[in-house]
């Protein structure tokens, strides 16, 4: 069956298909912006990111770093990748009223040359830590410029120093401070260097070794950046099975595919209270907006239709796991999103329905700590997306494989979206709006 994830704005069917009485869905906008030509040299490039992780493995900011396009010779300078940055981040992430993930905290990597720029002005400041390293904050030259973005809200991090420097007036600047690896003889000298009276600084392990690392680093209550290189932590021993709300799932998301009628799914819903609630939370949600409160369940089914249904079960399955990391569940989120925005219009719609599923669904073995194998044995998916997930062919692989090149920050980014005739442009923008999405639904679904 086709899964009709979507209806597309400026349709006049919906309206006319539920005064039918048909099943509807909501209107939700998902085209990337057009392509707009890079104005700063060094703006053909992909964004990438780490993620900034608490004791709890819950997600708590991300590090966004520029990588050009190409390489070579002709490669931009630090402070130009730099720059396009801040462009790319101001265009996608400001809302005008502030950051559109909320208080999650971005971290940017910038240059001397790059705290004079424009771009950073249109940056909501309380959102924004600037990373650099001492020589750079001990720049007599970009001494008041320092100062005068702390004043508006600016956070700075000192990036690859030893220690915290002496200068009373810098360490009113600096509010974060890379420990590395998160050495315990390091993090307990930057905290017995501090004087009572300066403000506190906020340490964070930029280079985490494993997760036996991170669980030294959780304990010492030092912050962590994970990126996309780093393996899935291990599932907690005993973990490895479906859950009692993951099997339902599985067999609402089969009721679906075999087209059994609303009552019957209405039906099975009610066998759990709580699915029902998330439900309901869930289409009255920002992340969906329905634009018309719903209050019962047959009501919420209609409005959904069976296909974002099915997606959305898709998401839930992916959640229902205790015991997975926040931050997996995240990123799988965020990596479904991707997906699915890279190939809007670009697919037929009996082909990209699935996109979200395959995003989704490619980490859903970390999730639920069992194997792909298993899984698929359980939830019978389309071929075609069994076949991008498993061996990384069909008409979805393209997909898939730009989404994992732009979350490693690999120099492959660029020869996938030239093979999908997508640009640089293109791609940040769904990546950074698949980024916000995660982060409106997350807060829905895991609470984060």
């Amino acid at each position: 069956m086709r899964f009709d994830f979507f209806r597309r704005q400026g349709t006049t069917s919906e309206p006319v298909a539920a005064e039918r009485g048909e099943r509807t869905e909501p209107m939700i906008e998902t085209r990337v912006p057009a392509y707009q030509p890079p104005e700063p040299r060094g703006a053909n490039g992909f964004v990438t990111y780490a993620l900034q992780l608490d004791a709890q493995k819950r997600v708590r900011g991300y590090r966004l770093a520029w990588r050009a396009a190409g390489g070579g010779p002709e490669a931009p300078d630090a402070s130009a990748q730099s720059r396009a940055l801040l462009s790319c981040v101001s265009r996608h992430l400001n809302s005008g009223k502030g950051s559109r993930l909320g208080r999650l905290v971005l971290f940017l990597d910038v240059t001397v040359d790059t705290l004079f720029q424009s771009e950073l002005q249109a940056l909501p400041p309380e959102s924004v830590v600037l990373c650099m390293g001492l020589d750079d904050l001990m720049d007599a030259d970009t001494r008041s410029m320092l100062l005068f973005l702390r004043e508006q809200g600016f956070g700075f991090m000192l990036c690859n120093a030893e220690a915290l420097p002496h200068d009373p007036a810098l360490l009113e600047v600096i509010t974060h401070f890379d420990v590395g690896s998160g050495d315990s003889d390091l993090v307990a000298s930057v905290r017995n260097d501090r004087l009572p009276e300066q403000p506190r600084v906020q340490l964070i392990a930029t280079r985490m070794n494993g997760w036996d690392n991170f669980d030294a680093c959780a304990a010492r209550h030092v912050d962590v950046f994970v990126d996309g290189d780093h393996p899935p932590p291990p599932v907690e021993k005993g973990a490895a099975m479906l859950q009692p709300e993951s099997m339902l799932i599985v067999r609402l998301m089969q009721m679906i595919q075999r087209n059994e009628d609303v009552r019957s799914i209405e039906s099975a819903l009610k066998r759990d209270a709580a699915l029902t609630y998330r439900l309901l939370r869930h289409i009255n949600s920002p992340a969906i907006g329905a634009g018309v409160e719903i209050t019962s369940l047959r009501h919420a089914v209609a409005m959904l239709g069976y296909s974002p249904l099915y997606r959305w079960l898709s998401l839930l399955l992916a959640t229902s796991n205790k015991t997975s990391s926040p931050f997996m569940m995240k990123k799988a989120i965020m990596r479904g999103r991707f997906v699915e925005l890279m190939g809007h219009g670009m697919l037929p719609s009996s082909e990209a329905d699935n996109l979200f599923v395959v995003g989704m669904f490619s980490l859903v073995d970390q999730l639920l700590g069992i194997s792909m194998q298993e899984v698929f044995a359980k939830v019978q998916l389309a071929e075609s997306v069994q076949q991008a997930i498993l061996h990384r062919e069909g008409v979805y692989a393209p997909f898939l494989a730009l989404v994992e090149a732009c979350e490693t920050g690999t120099d492959q980014a660029g020869r996938f979206a030239e093979a999908l005739f997508v640009s640089a442009e293109q791609v940040n923008a769904a990546h950074l709006s698949a980024m916000v999405w995660s982060h409106e639904v997350s807060a829905v679904e895991i609470g984060d």
